[in-house]
């Protein structure tokens, strides 16, 4: 299996520089969590943006979905901001035969205490096993794309 993953930005790939500072978006932490996991399979990384998902618009989507939809590679995982990441999900639900899985994380990956590394290896296990589509994995769960919603209050994905 060879995985093309395309970065977005939002809170897996967020670098703060202390507790009072904006943020800003860094390099995607993909490949260094991948590496980090010793995983067994090829991959690239293309960073399309560096962005809040709040801050993604139209002209963002398009761009995320021509990658996509261009790609040869049928393995797609795009880790992505949290806020909109169904938004962006249901903007792919056109593409065919290939299996998408958006993923991201609640807390930085440069934080100890972040998802970041959980929600991936749970992506690329979604990559291995589900049917073409487009997927969430994010909370321990695989949702279909438009069968999922952030709930802000608990702090995790849950299906609707």
């Amino acid at each position: 299996m060879f995985v093309q993953i395309f970065s977005t930005g939002g809170t897996l790939d967020k670098l703060y520089f202390d507790a009072l500072s904006e943020y800003q978006i860094g390099d995607p932490m993909a490949g260094e969590l991948l590496q980090q996991a010793r995983v067994g399979f090829d991959y690239a990384i293309e960073s399309l943006v560096k962005k809040d998902s709040l801050e993604l618009n139209d002209a963002d989507r398009e761009l995320i979905h021509a990658k996509v939809a261009t790609c040869p590679h049928d393995h797609i995982l795009i880790t992505h901001g949290t806020d909109t990441m169904t938004v962006t999900a249901a903007a792919l639900a056109d593409i065919d035969n290939k299996v998408i899985v958006l993923t991201g994380a609640m807390q930085p990956a440069r934080f100890r205490d972040s998802d970041a590394l959980f929600n991936l290896g749970l992506a690329i296990g979604a990559l291995n096993v589900c049917q073409p589509g487009v997927y969430i994995a994010m909370s321990g769960k695989v949702f279909p794309a438009d069968g999922v919603r952030k709930n802000r209050l608990a702090g995790r994905f849950e299906g609707v």
